[in-house]
């Protein structure tokens, strides 16, 4: 298993937008690939009544995050799992959320295309999803949080 993106953590209040962007909803499950130290799915449990999925490949940050879920009294709603994105089965998923590069973005499109369901929405921060139109941005100063909903909205073509 090799890492599709470093682990760069997001700021509290960009996790805080990109789950607005989202619309989350209480009970809802949000998955995030490549959770790093689980701020997003524990903001989405705790401020957001969601169900919680993290999936991380770093032992380290998948303990860290365990840790946090535990001081949280959370561990009702949140879920981690130490492996790799790509074999995770994400299909009860309402939303996911994403902070990769272009290029994992590139390698996970196929995956979303067959494993969401219509309705589902993905919230991709810095790094638009390549073939897909977001119905959504939000610009933050140097930054972008884009909206996805499934079935994907494909760019013209000229």
């Amino acid at each position: 298993m090799s890492s599709l993106a470093p682990h760069v953590p997001t700021s509290e209040e960009v996790v805080r937008k990109m789950l607005e962007l989202a619309g989350l909803k209480q009970g809802e499950h949000l998955y995030d690939l490549g959770s790093g130290d689980g701020r997003i799915i524990i903001m989405a449990a705790r401020d957001f009544g969601a169900n919680s999925v993290g999936v991380e490949l770093r032992e380290d940050l998948v303990q860290y995050t365990r840790r946090k879920i535990e001081e949280f009294g959370l561990k009702d709603r949140i879920r981690i799992i130490h492996g790799d994105l790509i074999q995770a089965d994400i299909k009860d998923a309402d939303v996911v959320t994403l902070y990769l590069t272009t290029s994992a973005n590139e390698k996970i499109v196929p995956k979303l295309e067959k494993e969401l369901r219509p309705g589902a929405r993905v919230v991709s921060f810095c790094f638009r999803m390549p073939t897909w139109e977001p119905i959504k941005t939000l610009n933050l100063d140097t930054r972008t949080i884009y909206l996805y909903v499934l079935p994907i909205v494909k760019p013209a073509q000229n």
